[in-house]
């Protein structure tokens, strides 16, 4: 459970006093994601979700998320909105963390997507980079290219442990990466996170974004690549052509990619499939103890990227080259 850092009763209604929200009725922690404590409220108004701030999200990073959810919210983009308490202010504390209530959004999450799925994924995410170009704050990527060397560093002694020879591995393919990572394409906002389960579906039609704490400005391209790693590879490890056709296709025909783009496009996936071996990895040998968390398996990205590298052009995700 994604749950770092507790919360009594008494804390928390004396935490939503501070908002018109009604009183406290029950809450619970939520199981998933592993960044952020994260808690479903009710309360006599409604369901809300209280996130806490920890591990990786910085304080001041946090006006950039809130404000850029307000930003593509009011451009149509479906996601949470955080809530305002009676001081006219989005960011509270609670249990010695920064702390905000994020109004609920309905639907559920696909364990095993579709085809369609993928599609409509493709759809929202060109829309969100659209709708994201006029945001006027920026934030780097604190886990691009220029980082993963220092993560790597981190868990270097201990990588072999885990799997034999994943060390030098790692330390082959980051060499090329930082060589060879595309450093002129076209940028904007991107989520940077858009795994399943951050979009939610109501029957078979998407019904929103969340969870949009680590987004920041980088190539609009890897935030694709990024989604091919994540929705497009089946529980046996293959990549499934179709999925990843649907989703490209569908994000082109909102907002066409560029010929430097589709040529880019399997080192961006190479690299972002090595952003999260490297976090997860990190994340393995390092998560606090007593965390009511479970560490994803990092091996499931290092067989990704062993696809990726054998990769011979953008054709073999599911579209032409330009």
């Amino acid at each position: 459970m994604a749950v770092y850092t507790d919360v009594g009763a008494e804390e928390l209604a004396a935490f939503l006093d501070d908002y018109d929200v009604g009183q406290l009725l029950s809450y619970k922690g939520i199981a998933e994601g592993v960044e952020n404590s994260n808690f479903l409220v009710n309360t006599s108004v409604g369901h809300f979700i209280l996130t806490l701030y920890e591990r990786r999200v910085a304080a001041k990073d946090l006006p950039f998320f809130l404000a850029l959810m307000e930003h593509l919210h009011a451009r149509g983009i479906t996601c949470p909105q955080p809530v305002t308490n009676k001081a006219g202010e989005v960011l509270g504390k609670i249990a010695r963390r920064p702390a905000a209530l994020i109004t609920f959004l309905d639907g559920m999450w696909i364990r095993r997507p579709s085809a369609a799925h993928c599609a409509a994924l493709g759809d929202v995410l060109a829309r969100l980079h659209l709708a994201g170009l006029d945001f006027g704050k920026r934030r780097a990527n604190a886990l691009s290219v220029d980082d993963w060397r220092s993560l790597y560093e981190s868990c270097r002694d201990r990588a072999n442990k885990l799997q034999r020879d994943l060390e030098p591995f790692l330390a082959s393919e980051l060499a090329r990466l930082e060589k060879e990572w595309p450093r002129n394409l076209a940028r904007g906002v991107i989520h940077a996170d858009l795994f399943p389960d951050n979009v939610f579906f109501l029957g078979n039609k998407l019904s929103g974004l969340i969870d949009f704490y680590f987004a920041c400005t980088d190539a609009l391209a890897y935030d694709i690549a990024i989604c091919l790693n994540a929705w497009c590879f089946e529980t046996d490890h293959s990549y499934n052509v179709t999925k990843g056709s649907s989703l490209l296709q569908a994000y082109a025909r909102v907002r066409p990619l560029s010929g430097q783009e589709r040529d880019a496009l399997p080192l961006l996936a190479r690299g972002a499939a090595m952003r999260f071996l490297l976090t997860r990895l990190v994340d393995w040998f390092d998560v606090p103890a007593g965390a009511l968390v479970r560490p994803k398996d990092p091996l499931e990205y290092y067989r990704k990227l062993r696809f990726h590298q054998k990769v011979r052009g953008v054709r073999d995700y599911g579209i032409a080259e330009k």
